[in-house]
């Protein structure tokens, strides 16, 4: 059987990253990226769908009868309707393990800005402020050691775990924060409440899922020390941006560092974007993951996802 190929938003992998073609009879189309109205259109006769970010919706899998195989070409799984996928017999894969590195580097590449002033230090020396101060040095941001400090970590995965491990590296004291609302989870967790109101830094690594969306609301940044910093570098919808806009506003945290948003690309109105001259807020575009190690990774798991599935043995099923 020879299957047909569609990879509906390939222009989210860079293009120099190596994607190899599988080693079974196929045709691979290839486009840069996909509209939702154009969704059926270009899946139609499509046995395998690779897809990253594309929605695919209970609407247009009911529209897809061949689909065999959608394979998702990132860990996260939100953007399809898995209860259709079940229900229509089609298997989903996606990507594991593959950002360990990359995502807590640049976690702690936030965290460092965050705590030691950087951006804002930077902008006043192009503001001639250091010029024109008449000593060897100034303070106009607060500056925290890392070490001694308290990291609160969303999400036990293998990201939240690697990022344990650089905190640690640090000097710091790490605790993995118990799921909201749920006690006795084990000595391994904190209680929820005590991790969200004593970190010094809480960062972000959970799915997002019913449970864990808006995990971090008002009532959570009114409990947060005001010296506290957030860090988002998992998906946008954890966190509202309009309460995060507003709890920087309010001076309830010290600062906030997020590469995820709830609509991706941001809208010109998103609160946060009105925020970008704040020396305590950083936005970089959902480059946590971007790494070219990381990526080739990802691009070579990928392929033997759908090898594996052609062949009969089907690797990191979600449904």
């Amino acid at each position: 059987m020879s299957h047909r190929i569609v990879f509906l938003d390939r222009e989210t992998v860079a293009g120099y990253v190596t994607l190899r073609k599988p080693d079974f009879d196929h045709e691979w189309v290839d486009y840069g990226h996909t509209a939702p109205g154009q969704v059926v259109e270009r899946l139609k006769g499509a046995t395998i769908a690779v897809i990253n970010k594309v929605r695919l919706t209970a609407d247009a899998i009911a529209q897809l009868p061949d689909l065999k195989l959608v394979a998702a070409a990132a860990t996260g799984t939100d953007n399809f309707d898995l209860d259709a996928c079940k229900k229509a017999g089609i298997t989903v894969s996606n990507i594991r393990d593959y950002a360990i590195h990359t995502v807590p580097e640049l976690t702690f590449g936030l965290i460092l800005a965050l705590r030691r002033g950087i951006v804002g230090y930077r902008e006043d020396v192009k503001a001639v402020k250091w010029q024109k101060s008449g000593q060897f040095c100034f303070f106009t941001h607060p500056i925290g050691d890392l070490h001694g400090s308290r990291l609160g970590i969303i999400g036990e995965g293998s990201i939240g775990a690697s990022v344990a491990e650089l905190g640690k590296a640090f000097g710091m004291r790490v605790m993995f924060a118990a799921h909201k609302g749920i006690d006795g989870l084990g000595p391994l967790y904190t209680p929820f409440d005590e991790v969200i109101e004593t970190s010094d830094v809480i960062t972000l690594h959970c799915p997002l899922m019913p449970s864990t969306r808006n995990v971090l609301g008002m009532d959570e940044f009114k409990r947060m020390k005001r010296t506290a910093i957030l860090v988002n570098a998992a998906r946008g919808g954890l966190v509202d941006d309009a309460v995060l806009a507003r709890a920087l506003k309010e001076g309830l945290i010290a600062g906030a560092a997020v590469d995820v948003l709830c609509q991706e690309p941001p809208s010109d109105d998103n609160p946060l974007l009105a925020l970008l001259d704040m020396p305590n807020l950083i936005i970089t575009p959902h480059v946590a993951w971007a790494s070219k190690e990381a990526m080739q990774v990802l691009c070579d798991q990928l392929i033997g996802n759908l090898e594996n599935y052609v062949n009969g043995n089907p690797t990191n099923v979600v449904v």
